[in-house]
């Protein structure tokens, strides 16, 4: 029985999987062999997430994979059905807000709008400007005594 080679590359890093897994109190000690094994299960799941969306962009023209693309692809396929509610809030491309809802912030409450304040370097321009009258105020009235 051949031994398989333990430097073989991960596309994950294992270390910081290692890592995650620790920090649940309810594990304990993590086998050498785990991480390595959850690092290359997602390459499998992304590879198979990627794959789909770019199927996906293909089939609707694009050269470029987009959210949307990758939302359509959640929603058609049941093995990344615990990945609809993350995806609930991509947009379609033909939906563009309306403009009330844009002014509506979360808490369903307006949202104050800013206007176009002065600059720093106008409020400086201004408080300069301030002086320079409050000295020509004060050479004014040296000029009279």
């Amino acid at each position: 029985m051949a031994v398989k080679s333990k430097s073989r590359q991960t596309r994950f890093p294992v270390a910081r999987i290692k890592k995650i897994m620790q920090k649940d109190d309810e594990v304990g000690k993590v086998a050498q062999a785990t991480p390595v094994l959850i690092s290359k299960a997602l390459e499998i799941f992304m590879q198979k997430l990627v794959d789909e969306a770019a199927r996906e962009a293909q089939s609707k023209g694009s050269r470029k994979v987009a959210a949307y693309h990758l939302k359509r692809t959640i929603e058609a396929i049941d093995m990344f059905d615990f990945l609809k509610d993350l995806v609930a809030v991509v947009p379609d491309p033909g939906d563009k807000p309306h403009k009330k809802e844009e002014e509506v912030g979360p808490d369903g409450e307006p949202k104050k709008r800013r206007g176009r304040g002065k600059g720093k370097a106008k409020k400086k321009q201004e408080s300069s400007d301030e002086e320079e009258e409050e000295d020509d105020h004060e050479e004014m009235e040296e000029d009279d005594d």
